[in-house]
């Protein structure tokens, strides 16, 4: 038998073709790794703002939480540490480096220590003693111990006639709503507020090269307006890489704005300022 084959053949890409779809291929390549490439970058990007702007919320938020505690009359501003302390204005100046305050103690206050209530009658016939009535003054001594504080060093607030006036406190006596003051005048009234320590803020440790530095929290120092800040007064870092901490405040409003510089770990020339402002009444 005699065999025949078919001449038809099987068509097949040719070489310009094969290079055209290579071309293509190559071009959507590109274009998809630069939208990836992109894609990443945007989230690196919101990542950061995210970071910094929740750390910057975080820590506005606590400081506005302690000015809210603070005796009116007490806010003052300083250059430095051991310049004098003048009360805080609605003009501002970038010269203020250090925002200082006496802080009520509310924990022992809201735990039933210390009531606010002045018995004003006694207290004037008893000289040195304060009448208190109501306070569990047990409870304030225990509470401002296990902070850290001392009674020997707190102080009691009034506002008079004559303006803010502080009495040093002497000591509580034991199972009693006196306490005994260090000192004989008769700057009293109704009302007052007990503190054991003040608080201060500023930027220290500031990066010549960057312009940043730490937010530090000064605290557990006596609570008089003319107390400085010294090397041994404690202190925490509230928050890194700030670049501004200005205030300005009238009365008992006090309006501060904090911003701090954030950047990507692996692109760290891509930073980015986030900023945020409060006003505390």
């Amino acid at each position: 038998m005699k065999k025949t084959y078919s001449n038809s053949f099987k068509h097949a890409f040719s070489m310009i073709e094969l290079i055209f779809v290579i071309v293509i291929l190559g071009i959507v390549a590109s274009i998809g790794s630069e939208i990836i490439a992109k894609t990443y970058e945007s989230y690196l990007n919101q990542r950061t703002l995210h970071n910094a702007s929740l750390k910057t919320e975080l820590v506005a938020t606590q400081i506005a939480n302690r000015l809210e505690r603070a005796i009116p009359g007490t806010i003052v501003r300083r250059t430095e540490r051991t310049t004098p302390a003048t009360l805080i204005t609605n003009t501002g100046n970038k010269k203020d480096k250090i925002l200082q305050w006496v802080g009520a103690d509310i924990d022992s206050f809201n735990a039933g220590g210390w009531t606010g209530l002045c018995d004003l009658k006694s207290s004037k016939e008893n000289g040195d003693i304060l009448n208190t009535p109501g306070s569990t003054l047990n409870i304030t001594k225990s509470i401002i111990t296990n902070l850290g504080g001392s009674i020997n060093k707190s102080y009691v607030y009034f506002h008079t006639k004559a303006g803010l006036q502080s009495r040093a406190i002497k000591s509580f006596p034991s199972n009693s709503s006196n306490i005994t003051l260090t000192d004989n005048n008769n700057a009293l009234s109704e009302h007052y507020k007990l503190a054991w320590t003040s608080y201060a803020l500023e930027i220290s440790d500031i990066n010549a090269t960057t312009g940043t530095g730490d937010l530090v929290l000064h605290y557990n120092f006596l609570p008089v307006l003319e107390q400085n800040i010294t090397k041994t007064t404690p202190s925490s870092i509230l928050l890194r890489n700030v670049t501004t901490f200005e205030f300005r405040g009238d009365g008992n409003t006090v309006r501060f704005k904090l911003c701090i510089r954030e950047s990507p770990t692996d692109r760290p020339q891509d930073d980015t300022i986030i900023c945020k402002e409060k006003a505390v009444f």
